[in-house]
């Protein structure tokens, strides 16, 4: 039995990178996927998406899409950011006293298990936010940044001091996307367009080898025809 997994994403970056990368990946698997970004609110009868504000409306759009399809052949995932992570989020506090930023996430995606309760869900937050996966290889932002050899240079130096770019730390000014934009300001603006580039041009090869949760994740994902 094939299966179609429904993806709820944080943002426009992530919802490019799952279209582009992720789901044409999975169809070698019979796992067919679609995408869309969370909802955060409703205006006027018009739905608003994209931005994690809040873990209560995140869990209400994932409620309603796991009622609409209550198929046998219907898998759900996310992709959000630890980095910002609300507060609401469920074993929040609790995984705040970890140090170990791979059992941290851990306990969140076991809590998101046990509030949904869904026999298909596979959760998933990323280590520390999407630029992690950029910083898996920064040489290949010159596919965007052609003339940024110095600022390349610097963030390619910089995470060959981390045994994975997903240990990159969350902090303010230090989270892997301000990294990135401190050596090329010009990508702030362009990170929906260049950061899923970038990442297609590194090749999930290469992005599950070097981030260790997000290549559990994906084996998850490839894995659930069995």
């Amino acid at each position: 039995m094939s299966i179609r997994l429904h993806f709820v994403v944080e943002g426009q970056t992530e919802e490019t990178f799952v279209n582009r990368t992720i789901i044409p990946h999975l169809a070698s698997y019979s796992v067919w996927g679609d995408v869309r970004c969370v909802m955060t609110g409703r205006k006027r009868g018009i739905l608003h998406r994209g931005g994690l504000a809040s873990y209560a409306r995140a869990r209400k759009d994932l409620m309603l899409w796991m009622k609409e399809d209550q198929n046998r052949d219907a898998a759900f995932t996310t992709m959000f950011d630890l980095y910002a992570l609300p507060r609401d989020f469920p074993g929040y506090e609790k995984a705040g006293t970890v140090k170990c930023p791979y059992t941290r996430v851990a306990e969140l995606e076991r809590a998101m298990i046990g509030d949904l309760d869904h026999p298909r869900f596979v959760p998933h937050i990323q280590l520390h936010e999407f630029e992690t996966l950029l910083l898996a290889d920064p040489a290949k932002l010159d596919c965007v940044y052609t003339d940024r050899d110095r600022a390349i240079r610097s963030l390619t130096e910089m995470v060959a001091a981390f045994d994975s770019p997903e240990l990159i730390d969350d902090g303010p000014t230090t989270a892997p996307s301000k990294r990135i934009i401190h050596e090329i300001p010009e990508y702030e603006g362009m990170k929906a367009s260049a950061g899923p580039l970038t990442a297609e041009k590194i090749g999930l090869l290469a992005l599950r080898q070097r981030c260790s949760h997000f290549g559990q994740w994906l084996s998850q994902l490839e894995g659930l025809r069995r």
